[in-house]
């Protein structure tokens, strides 16, 4: 019996649980395991996803015996394991290959395509700039009114459009429609098969017949459609049929469909009938929401990285989550020489994510996290505070200290300074500066709180 990815899922979680406890190295566990994932289970048949080759061949060469006693503990079966890598799922279905023990027919088109089951609601973090898109993306997911039809996403490049598709194939699968024809392709996906399409028309089923079957169509990047007339013509034919059919449709974008230059008119009508939603930049407090999950996604301990470390990264990286995955990447190869007693600090962080961009802005800018994380620790507050709009006495005094100290200590405009905080004008900036050289003239305990940062800043 083919399971649910539900239950694959709370399968997987117990054994993991028991696998932790029996594996005497921390590390083996979050290198390997942590971020494994069992992708089909038939009967006690199961394939098993590890995140990369090497851990593919630790479980295949050290550990297969321990999965497959966890699973039989769990469920008094004698199981079979295939362990593969994300990769091989594309590779096998371009041969045709079902990643299942069960057999299905051949598809035809678009061969490449695959709901990724790691990407869920439940890993998806919310905050005030994506909550519009994901309430509507669950409702798609959870009813059969398709109230919103087509539902149409647009934002900025890695804010999280993409992880939003995967999840509503996830869910439509896992709790309403099991045997569904979910189809995830990208505007670039559809130009490549239609070319195919033309220059084999003869040999081929007709690409107009293969989506009568799709019950759910998950369309990224539309944008790439743009000027591609004969191409726009097939999309419209295709969209069309398939809101006929009552078929849920969900696309996303770089802009709002009439934003979308090059874009056929009778198109752009039909996006605009149903749901547009927009995901905005991300505020900090949820960009260190999301460093977190991916520090836990890749088997690290939150407890040895400091706080400050979560703040830099989601400061310098705020306008692309793919970005601040990347940062956490590059912390992921800094933990895995940590010893025991050993944390990843801010001095360490800086080092690590200092490689992702370019020169002395950078520098510049990582070094004034550095100050505003130093002035935050001393007197008990948040990076974030310091940087936000509060104006009660203590942040306002901490606030013009770490503009004063970055003055001091980074060669940089006004207007830079002020970006840091919250985009504030370079008049702000210039009076908080008179007003601590002024007070720092009869203040004896603001000198003596000034002096003790700049030690700890030279550190």
């Amino acid at each position: 019996m083919v399971a649910t990815l539900s239950e694959m899922t709370k399968l997987w979680e117990k054994a993991l649980k028991k696998i932790k406890t029996k594996l005497d190295d921390d590390r083996a566990y979050d290198n390997f395991f942590a971020n494994a994932y069992i992708y089909d289970k038939n009967g006690s048949n199961v394939i098993l996803v590890a995140p990369n080759k090497v851990s593919k061949l630790m479980i295949e060469n050290k550990y297969l015996n321990l999965v497959l006693d966890t699973l039989n503990e769990l469920e008094d079966d004698d199981f079979s394991i295939k362990v593969i890598i994300e990769e091989e799922i594309v590779q096998q279905r371009k041969v045709g290959v079902q990643q299942s023990f069960t057999s299905a027919p051949q598809e035809e088109y678009f061969k490449d395509a695959v709901i990724k089951p790691n990407l869920r609601f439940s890993n998806f973090v919310v905050g005030e700039f994506n909550k519009d898109a994901h309430k509507a993306a669950l409702y798609v997911s959870q009813n059969e009114d398709k109230l919103f039809n087509p539902l149409f996403i647009y934002s900025h490049s890695g804010l999280g459009k993409t992880h939003l598709m995967h999840a509503i194939g996830n869910e439509i699968k896992e709790k309403r429609m099991p045997n569904a024809k979910i189809l995830y392709i990208t505007a670039n996906d559809f130009v490549e098969e239609y070319v195919k399409f033309v220059r084999a028309e003869k040999e081929r089923q007709s690409i107009k017949d293969f989506f009568n079957d799709v019950d759910v169509l998950l369309l990224d990047d539309v944008q790439f459609l743009a000027e591609k007339v004969k191409t726009e013509e097939l999309f419209f034919y295709i969209y069309q049929s398939l809101i006929n059919k009552g078929k849920q449709i969900v696309i996303t974008s770089d802009r709002q469909p009439g934003e979308i230059k090059g874009l056929e008119d009778r198109l752009v009508t039909r996006f605009s009938q149903g749901l547009t939603v927009r995901i905005n930049e991300p505020d900090i407090e949820t960009c260190v929401k999301i460093v977190k999950e991916k520090v836990t996604d890749y088997g690290m301990d939150i407890n040895k990285i400091d706080e400050n470390v979560f703040y830099l990264i989601a400061e310098k990286f705020s306008g692309d989550v793919r970005d601040l995955e990347g940062a956490v990447k590059n912390l992921k190869f800094d933990y895995l020489g940590l010893k025991n007693d050993e944390r990843i600090t801010l001095d360490v962080a800086i080092k690590a994510v200092s490689s992702k961009g370019d020169g002395k802005a950078i520098t510049n800018q990582i070094n004034g996290q550095k100050i505003i994380s130093t002035v935050a620790d001393y007197y008990n507050l948040t990076p974030s505070q310091i940087t936000g709009k509060d104006r009660n006495s203590q942040l306002v005094l901490a606030r013009h200290i770490s503009m004063y100290l970055i003055r001091k200590y980074i060669d940089i405009p006004l207007k830079k300074v002020g970006e840091m905080f919250g985009g504030k004008d370079h008049t702000t900036v210039m009076s908080a500066l008179t007003k601590v050289d002024k007070e720092l003239k009869t203040n004896e305990q603001l000198k003596t709180a000034i002096e003790d940062l700049e030690k700890k800043i030279k550190e």
